[in-house]
């Protein structure tokens, strides 16, 4: 088409401020790609956590398995729990044998009967820990009651921080992106004013004359995000040995091929619409 390869040609008669437009665009898509993974990274821990048992009551020696059962129905009865499973002294034992199979010392210093039964309990929102918690303190056969409810709070409150300085940040680079294009434009507009003046004479449409503009806008966009992408994710993927050793235990890497494609192509189409927008504003200011 005769306006992509309009664009085209003023892009190489001008390099650097094509490299400057690309420039912002990339830092802009950089900084989306990057909280996209690091908020999509942090609910996945979440939900990991979230998905283990919350709240875990350890009962007394003496206590009695009707007992034991009378409080996991009333637990179950509140309708605030996803899950409730009982480790008897036994399955204690297994799990204390399998964390400590390295140090034989500890494995003979301890034996069922030293270990407590317990109920490891799942909510199905944070805000029903404390609650459940009380529940279970409150019961005469409970001598402990442990639950997370901090760990997870904390990686919610840190996360929705984060959120917020992400959103902040791709708001104010999304609109320095926009100042500098139409301004990258107008300049464009004003070297050509005499080839505008001419298409005019001979009878161009308006749009004719805007598409290598608006075209040019896109181009800069799509580059500039498809660069900024290419560069998390190479980061991100020389990174995962690290953050696996780091996050051990955790399943959230590697990350899904899918979800990185998915973030490209939301990353491409919020491109277009930026690069077009800023384009259209330059020449509705500049080219009348």
């Amino acid at each position: 088409m005769k306006f992509i390869k309009s664009s085209l040609r003023n892009i190489r008669r001008s390099p650097y401020q094509a490299f400057a437009a690309v420039l912002i665009m990339m830092l802009t898509f950089l900084t989306i790609s990057f909280f996209t993974f690091l908020l999509s990274g942090s609910a996945r821990v979440i939900n990991f956590f979230e998905s283990k048992p919350q709240v875990t009551a350890f009962f007394k020696n003496e206590t009695k398995q009707n007992d034991i059962n009378a409080l996991e129905s009333q637990v179950k009865n509140t309708g605030k729990v996803s899950s409730v499973r009982f480790v008897s002294k036994q399955e204690a034992l297994k799990i204390y044998r399998e964390q400590n199979k390295d140090d034989p010392l500890l494995l003979d210093l301890v034996t069922a009967d030293i270990l407590p039964a317990s109920l490891e309990i799942s909510t199905f929102k944070i805000s029903y820990l404390s609650g459940i918690s009380e529940t279970l303190k409150g019961s005469p056969v409970v001598s402990e009651v442990i639950f997370q409810k901090d760990i997870v709070s904390t990686l919610v409150s840190w996360t929705a921080a984060v959120r917020k300085i992400g959103i902040g940040l791709i708001i104010v680079l999304s609109l320095v992106s926009t100042f500098i294009m139409i301004t990258i434009i107008g300049i464009r507009i004003s070297q050509r004013k005499e080839d505008i003046e001419i298409m005019r004479l001979i009878g161009a449409s308006d749009w004719y004359i805007r598409w290598p503009f608006l075209f040019e806008g896109m181009f800069y966009a799509v580059i500039g995000a498809a660069i900024g992408w290419t560069i998390t994710s190479l980061v991100l993927w020389y990174s995962t040995p690290f953050l696996s050793s780091f996050l051990r235990g955790i399943p959230i890497l590697p990350v899904s091929p899918i979800f990185l494609l998915e973030v490209l192509l939301a990353e491409l189409i919020f491109a277009i619409i930026l690069g077009f927008l800023s384009s259209f504003l330059a020449v509705l200011r500049y080219l009348r």
